[in-house]
């Protein structure tokens, strides 16, 4: 699996992206280079992407917080042993509570040992093997922990409002039209999409990440 690592992969990335594509230059003209958004592996991270998904970022940093204070490391037995009941008190939605007891299983049972090894499409069918994690999800934690050069979240709104608005497109493109769109920016997509959120930051007055 082909990684950004560096921020000299990223600037890479970008350069044969902008070869591609001219107006991405634009966005790191009016926005500045993205950061790589790095999260470390493991189950914490994919439980942190579970919980933002679909809820805005206040709401996701007070369950967050109730959720590390009751599961500290979040060590995989520490969150099986947790009832669903209990995970929906903490402010999980039923899915997200199946998803996070999946998730622990999954770890537990070493599923994601040796997942550098692992090519990207491997790695995200074990995720997606996992109920409840969806392919959104699986991308994210692909981009963010396992560093793929090559993920890219076609739900995602944030990329697909960005992605409207630098292409000057119609309406904003459904999944199956995001897939398409970036089709031509393989094996860079990964950071297309940074620089599509840096773009969707920058048109909304947000600093930066």
């Amino acid at each position: 699996m082909q990684r950004l690592e560096t921020d000299e992969d990223l600037e890479l990335a970008v350069e044969r992206l902008i070869a591609v594509e001219p107006r991405f230059l634009a966005v790191v003209g009016r926005h500045g280079m993205p950061s790589l958004r790095h999260a470390d592996p493991g189950l914490e991270s994919l439980l942190r992407i579970v919980t933002d998904q679909l809820i805005s970022l206040k709401a996701g940093e007070a369950i967050w917080a109730r959720l590390a204070l009751r599961f500290g490391s979040f060590a995989p037995g520490d969150v099986l042993a947790a009832t669903h009941e209990e995970l929906r008190s903490l402010g999980l939605s039923g899915a997200k509570a199946r998803a996070f007891q999946g998730a622990a299983r999954a770890f537990s049972e070493g599923h994601f040992e040796g997942s550098r090894n692992l090519t990207e499409a491997e790695l995200q069918s074990r995720l997606t093997d996992i109920p409840g994690i969806g392919p959104w999800t699986a991308s994210i934690y692909l981009l963010m922990s396992g560093r793929a050069a090559d993920a890219w979240p076609t739900a995602d709104l944030a990329l697909q409002v960005a992605a409207q608005e630098l292409l000057a497109l119609g309406q904003r493109p459904s999944i199956r039209q995001m897939a398409d769109l970036g089709e031509p920016w393989r094996p860079y997509r990964s950071a297309a999409a940074l620089l599509l959120w840096q773009h969707y930051r920058g048109l909304r007055g947000m600093p930066p990440v």
